[in-house]
């Protein structure tokens, strides 16, 4: 298997492999472009988050910029999408996104995942587990979101939190762990 293979299947990977990193530099040159459009080049924007991203919904809002994103391919973003300003997505794994979803400001998703050990993580060794938003979801502005964790539907994660553990649907969720403070 190729390092990407690996790293797609959830497997350890070397990250300082010479095709991964070609693509997240490709990849950078897009997101460079990006966010240098005009911020009322609606078409141009949604022309390079279609190349960019692996997909973008009907009606999505867009994303203000700037934006950041590591590959782009393993992005999935559902209808009437919308992601303010400073939106980041580590997309080692996939990160897929529901309908309707709201991301406020300096939201952070992160798939990639490094040892605790320094000795291991200086090996520039790593994995990845992919992250799920749910439909109708509201992500407050500086949240981060870390691997592996699934949000439901109809879920309101308040500013600031880190999500540490899934939410179920139906919860609004708030702090650093997050957690459920209100089932609705």
């Amino acid at each position: 298997m190729t390092e990407k293979e690996k790293m797609l299947a959830g497997m350890e990977y070397s990250a300082t492999d010479e095709e991964l990193l070609r693509e997240l530099n490709a990849v950078k040159e897009v997101i460079h472009d990006y966010n240098l459009l005009r911020p009322s080049d609606r078409d141009g924007k949604l022309q390079l988050l279609k190349q960019l991203l692996g997909h973008i919904g009907d009606d999505a809002i867009i994303i203000n910029q700037p934006f950041y994103c590591d590959y782009g391919k393993q992005i999935s973003v559902g209808r009437r999408f919308f992601a303010n300003f400073n939106f980041t997505v580590l997309d080692e794994a996939s990160v897929t996104i529901g309908d309707d979803c709201f991301i406020g400001p300096n939201v952070s998703i992160f798939t990639a995942c490094h040892s605790t050990d320094p000795v291991e993580r200086n090996s520039r060794r790593e994995w990845a587990r992919p992250v799920t938003i749910g439909n109708n979801v509201w992500i407050g502005g500086n949240v981060t979101i870390l691997p592996g964790i699934n949000i439901g539907d109809n879920v309101t994660i308040g500013a600031g939190s880190v999500v540490v553990n899934d939410i179920p649907s139906g919860s609004i969720a708030v702090g650093n762990p997050c957690r459920v403070v209100r089932t609705l």
